[in-house]
């Protein structure tokens, strides 16, 4: 088989193309051919070993990936060769087959493209896992969603929608605003030109807003914490500005609001059946349309190194699809 390869540190540029064995599954595992395998950002870090984890190499980069059941290993009755199925890895999808625990499977829906199915775990599942599983979000509730035009943005817009929420958008420029709107978004603030703050205060009545999702931190945390109402809940997703805030607690004290991290990459594995549920609910909801997950564009397996860059410069709206 195919596979791209981190062999060393560094750019997109260091990964090199090459053929390995077709890797053979063992007891409790799954062979899957893969059809389309998905990029994240983070896919950028784990090859310069700038990232919390640091797979021992050789390692292919891509963490989620869909494809059909080609091989099963002993013990292996949940899953059929020639069923469709999606996983999330978190390194080593960029690859024509890879071996996968088949407790970590899910079967995709029949119809659904495997380019859709490949990139909805990371984003989607962080985001549902946020705001269902760590923020309690419910129907009828005010959900602020910072940074609403990137990847977990989009996915909160969405999934807030879905959960019955109004959602405000919130992100640095009118044209994001915008495009966020068009996802569903019930309001929107342009915190580029004006306080949020106050933004949220007068969108709410001066109530305030139930729930915050911010992968965003920096200055903008402390002003949408402050525009929070009694009993809220303040979701820490992560510091795409590059700057982790200082809070105040006093002002969790004075609204009795909550500050809650999300640390999804641990949450599946201390809760693997909690995650494969979450899954099943994204997919369901993909079906149904509820959420219309956007690929940006689609590349061939050697040209992972010219999807990476196209990541590291920040050209992306939506997911970059790798098809072995």
């Amino acid at each position: 088989m195919r596979a791209v390869l981190s062999r060393a540190p560094g750019p997109p540029s260091s990964l090199t193309l090459e053929t390995l064995p077709d890797p053979t599954p063992g007891p409790g595992e799954v062979s899957v051919a893969v059809e389309a395998a998905a990029l994240n950002f983070f896919d950028t870090l784990i090859i310069a070993d700038r990232y919390q984890f640091k797979p021992e190499r050789p390692f292919s980069p891509g963490a989620e990936m869909a494809g059909r059941v080609e091989a099963l290993g002993e013990g292996v009755d949940a899953f059929a060769v020639g069923d469709r199925v999606v996983a999330y890895l978190g390194w080593g999808t960029c690859r024509e087959r890879v071996v996968v625990k088949s407790d970590e499977l899910v079967k995709i829906p029949d119809g659904m493209p495997s380019e859709i199915a490949a990139g909805l775990i990371v984003t989607y599942g962080t985001t549902l896992y946020a705001l269902r599983d760590r923020g309690g979000l419910k129907r009828g509730e005010t959900l602020a969603v910072l940074g609403a035009s990137g990847g977990t943005g989009q996915a909160a817009v969405e999934i807030g929608k879905a959960m019955g929420a109004h959602v405000i958008a919130c992100a640095s420029s009118a044209d994001k605003v915008a495009f966020a709107r068009s996802l569903g978004a019930d309001d929107g603030i342009d915190y580029g030109s004006l306080s949020l703050k106050e933004q949220l205060k007068e969108i709410t009545g001066g109530a305030g807003v139930d729930v915050v999702y911010d992968p965003v931190g920096g200055a903008l945390a402390e002003e949408a914490l402050r525009a929070l109402g009694w009993l809220g809940r303040f979701l820490v997703i992560g510091f795409a500005s590059g700057e982790i805030p200082k809070i105040p607690l006093n002002l969790a004290l004075l609204k009795s609001c909550d500050i809650r991290g999300v640390f999804w990459g641990a949450a599946i594995k201390r809760d693997p059946e909690g995650h494969r549920a979450n899954v099943r609910q994204l997919l369901d909801w993909v079906s149904e349309g509820r959420l219309k997950p956007h690929v940006d564009t689609v590349f061939p397996l050697e040209e992972t190194p010219a999807a990476l860059d196209r990541l590291a410069a920040r050209a992306v709206k939506g997911k970059l699809i790798i098809k072995p």
